[in-house]
């Protein structure tokens, strides 16, 4: 299926494919940050990266969003790189971009942890749910852990990321984001097998969804309460290549319906004698819902004043309809918007369970 995916994807146009990228970048950040507590629909998540202030947001899941966005970009600039090593440095390092904002005396950032490390039961948090090594112990298996990371090793790249997530997260070596590392380092290990993209690569936004969140949980709650590195693993193992094989039948599927949605805007725009870098702008909206117009500047482009001038164009043709004033404003579907692109969003994706599939 990812082959297949990364087929497709060849010869496809420049500015769709950067799109579908951007989003499935943005969509891998809501959903991790949504596991741990932080809130950001996808839609605001895309602006927030394209640098658009007023997206209404708390000031910590502004920072939390922009925080992993970082760490996740970086990522993706490693997935290539000739003379890449694992390192306790690298990992340090990710991990102060991603917790660097929040760096305490007491919940240190980019260094292991100084003190116990617990998770703690979400029904009641007076109860751990899983207590970390010891502090000393650390260290040394953040060590084995780094050595088994650089190491040649004969099982399937997919299991190895899967496992690296494992192993990280029991570790549990920092005071506080072990968890989105955790999904980080399977995201990087994907990424550098090579077989697609690295925007292509995550599964976090498969973890994010509320039911496969609940059992993400359930499954690493199965793993004890305490540090057991020699149990069977073969139910998390499941999960992931679950996850992998969902998460892939649903970025098949954005491709297939972004790409339809993309040639019915194209003759739509033809129509209307559009100039054709609007297709841009009505794709978004199609798709997400909304355009901001900062968006849709840096995907094209342009400078402020024509950003405006084509939205204000769109807008005076009734294609699209502004809502909100001034900085703050967006752009949803107006009264001329095609009804065609609309509905081919709004069709919903049914996934298959690779495990039930009987030959």
């Amino acid at each position: 299926m990812r082959d297949e995916l990364r087929h497709q994807l060849q010869g496809k146009p420049t500015k769709w494919a950067k799109g579908l990228r951007k989003f499935l970048t943005a969509d891998a950040v809501a959903a991790s940050n949504s596991i741990e507590g932080f809130k950001v629909s996808t839609i605001d998540v895309e602006d927030l990266i394209a640098g658009e202030r007023d997206v209404d947001v708390s000031d910590e899941n502004r920072a939390e969003t922009l925080a992993y966005e970082h760490v996740m970009t970086y990522i993706q600039t490693m997935h290539d790189i000739d003379d890449f090593a694992y390192s306790k440095g690298l990992l340090n390092a990710l991990h102060w971009m991603l917790q660097g904002h929040r760096h305490t005396n007491r919940k240190p950032a980019g260094q292991w942890r100084q003190g116990p490390g617990y998770v703690t039961d979400a029904r009641d948090p007076s109860i751990a749910a899983y207590t970390a090594p010891d502090v000393e112990a650390v260290p040394g298996l953040m060590a084995e852990l780094v050595d088994w990371l650089g190491a040649e090793d004969a099982a399937h790249p997919l299991v190895r990321a899967a496992m690296a997530h494992l192993h990280l997260v029991s570790i549990h070596p920092w005071a506080d984001g072990n968890g989105r590392m955790s999904r980080s380092l399977q995201t990087l290990m994907i990424a550098r097998e090579g077989v697609l993209a690295p925007e292509f690569s995550s599964i976090e936004a498969w973890l994010g969804r509320p039911g496969n969140t609940w059992d993400y949980y359930q499954v690493l709650g199965r793993r004890g309460s305490k540090y057991l590195p020699d149990q069977d693993v073969s139910e998390w193992i499941q999960f992931n290549l679950t996850a992998y094989h969902q998460q892939a039948q649903t970025v098949h599927a954005r491709f297939l319906r972004s790409g339809q949605i993309w040639e019915t805007l194209t003759e739509f725009a033809s129509r209307e004698r559009l100039d054709e870098r609007l297709i841009t702008a009505l794709h978004d909206v199609a798709l997400s819902g909304r355009v901001r117009r900062t968006r849709y500047e840096q995907n094209e482009g342009l400078n402020l004043q024509q950003a405006q001038r084509d939205l204000r164009e769109l807008v005076h043709r009734q294609i699209l309809e502004p809502v909100g004033r001034t900085r703050a404003r967006f752009y949803v579907a107006g009264s001329r918007f095609p009804e065609a692109p609309l509905d081919i969003a709004r069709t919903p994706t049914t996934l298959t369970d690779p495990y039930t599939i009987t030959t």
